[in-house]
């Protein structure tokens, strides 16, 4: 295969913006779309915070931040990735937005060019009959975790027709960039989330049954297990609406372990979504 040099992210989200700004600190090119150019401009703006963290973290300076900046180009339309090497997607967990999308890319990006998709749940082969058939072969799951720029794992997950080529190019490309790839079969929801799901409802059903407050169920995982963080202040940083969609593939997919728990549901009703909307488990408001 090719060189990788050309890098295309779509979703200027908080996943997206973060993966892409995981390319560039390496060095590499960046087209960042979203479903227009203030989108995908609002997307790169936003990450100055988080290469504040790098540069307090000692992990680059602060005479690199412009460079890393510079290397990334917010764009509002497919064309502009036709030179794309590798383009990764990380739009909202909606197989039908998805679809749309690497129908888009497969008409313009050329014939040797990597797909990847973010997808935290859906199943890789299912999303890989967007494209044409002489492109399955290039087509898996690359699932970063978030923030994206400073988790080191990424799941990589082969389609049904995924060459081992293509697996060995993304792993070989994750390691580049710093992060640490593992293999993993393509099912619902991949290795972590099925393992990480389970730890949420667990930690929601302690809450309905009056066993302890988020706060402390949050402090038993920190002290009590090594987390760096607590299930319901994660839940927040992640948005609880994707983590009610997350869970409510899962429950389709694998039967009643998997169940949404009322008081979840509950939350995002109301619209306590998270840090996002100032509110989730915790007021944020403050």
């Amino acid at each position: 295969m090719k060189d990788i040099k050309n890098i295309g992210v779509i979703g200027a989200g908080m996943m997206g913006s973060e993966i892409a700004l995981s390319f560039a600190i390496n060095g590499y090119r960046v087209a960042l779309k979203d479903e227009t150019l203030e989108l995908a401009a609002r997307g790169k703006e936003n990450l100055t915070k988080s290469l504040g963290k790098h540069i307090k973290k000692g992990k680059v300076t602060e005479a690199d931040k412009a460079k890393i900046l510079d290397a990334i180009t917010p764009v509002g339309n497919y064309e502009e990735l036709r030179d794309a090497d590798f383009v990764i997607e990380a739009v909202f967990e909606n197989l039908e937005v998805k679809q749309a999308v690497w129908s888009a890319l497969d008409k313009v990006c050329p014939s040797d060019c990597i797909f990847a998709t973010n997808t935290s749940s859906i199943s890789i082969t299912r999303l890989a009959t967007s494209v044409k058939k002489e492109r399955l072969g290039q087509f898996l799951g690359a699932h970063f975790f978030s923030p994206a720029s400073i988790m080191k794992l990424v799941e990589v997950i082969p389609a049904l027709d995924t060459t081992d080529e293509t697996v060995q190019a993304v792993m070989d490309l994750m390691r580049k960039i710093g992060k640490e790839p593992i293999r993993v079969k393509d099912v619902v929801g991949f290795a972590v989330n099925r393992i990480f799901h389970a730890m949420l409802i667990e930690a929601c059903r302690l809450l309905e049954e009056e066993v302890a407050t988020p706060e402390d169920i949050d402090k038993a995982c920190k002290l009590g297990l090594g987390h760096p963080m607590g299930p319901y202040a994660l839940m927040d940083v992640l948005n609880n609406k994707l983590n009610l969609e997350v869970q409510e593939i899962l429950f389709e997919s694998y039967g009643e372990r998997f169940r949404p728990r009322p008081n979840l549901k509950q939350r995002v009703s109301a619209n306590h979504l998270g840090r996002a909307t100032g509110r989730g488990w915790f007021d944020y408001s403050k």
